[in-house]
């Protein structure tokens, strides 16, 4: 007995293949004269999905100029997403063959107050100096206070959409994309209250603590 069944008069050698495409090398006889069988086909968008399930992928880490505080209704408020490879990308993972990218392409921010802004980046960090002015990228402005609602909060919500994209090394030149988006969210609750004039009192109750995760 030779290999596998295959025995020393049979004409023929056993061969190692080792596919770039592929994980992990195999061995096959081959009869002299008989040509080798093909390489099995692989389904690129498959083994994309498989790498796209072992990343790490996490909701926007949302950041907040007044964490600890309440928000003014009629103050442009800023809103951002601090990047990280986990929350935003890019994040690259490789398997059989197939390497497969994710990157954040815009974020959604459901604001509570029953509006919607797309922002499409991170936004930009707020800073003292820019005071009273609004995000160049990524803002909103409450024109109501929060004091109806669920615990005097609007309960805002951040969605970040990720696009994978996937690239597979094919025969020749030959490569294969695809697009696909997943999405990843983050609430947090935000109080807004109406300023009093100088002197008068409250003419509702004015909560503490704001914009917590």
């Amino acid at each position: 007995m030779f290999w596998k069944g295959h025995d020393r008069s049979e004409k023929g050698a056993v061969y190692g293949v080792n596919c770039p495409d592929q994980q992990g090398a195999r061995t096959v006889w081959i009869a002299d004269g008989q040509a080798a069988d093909a390489a099995p086909v692989i389904d690129p968008e498959a083994v994309a999905r498989r790498a796209v399930a072992s990343m790490r992928l996490e909701p926007p880490a949302v950041a907040s100029p007044r964490a600890a505080g309440t928000y003014v209704v009629g103050m442009p408020m800023w809103m951002w997403a601090t990047p990280s490879p986990t929350t935003f990308g890019p994040a690259t993972a490789t398997a059989g063959g197939v390497t497969v990218t994710a990157k954040v392409t815009r974020v959604r921010w459901a604001r509570g107050d029953g509006t919607t802004v797309t922002c499409h980046g991170p936004g930009t960090p707020y800073a003292k100096s820019r005071g009273k002015a609004s995000s160049p990228d990524c803002g909103h402005l409450y024109e109501r206070p929060s004091y109806t609602e669920p615990g005097g909060r609007f309960q805002g919500a951040a969605t970040a959409a990720w696009t994978v994209t996937w690239i597979a090394a094919g025969r020749g030149d030959k490569a294969y994309s695809s697009r696909a988006n997943r999405a990843y969210l983050r609430r947090r609750g935000i109080r807004c209250t109406i300023p009093e004039p100088v002197g008068s009192a409250p003419s509702s109750p004015t909560q503490p603590a704001g914009d917590g995760r």
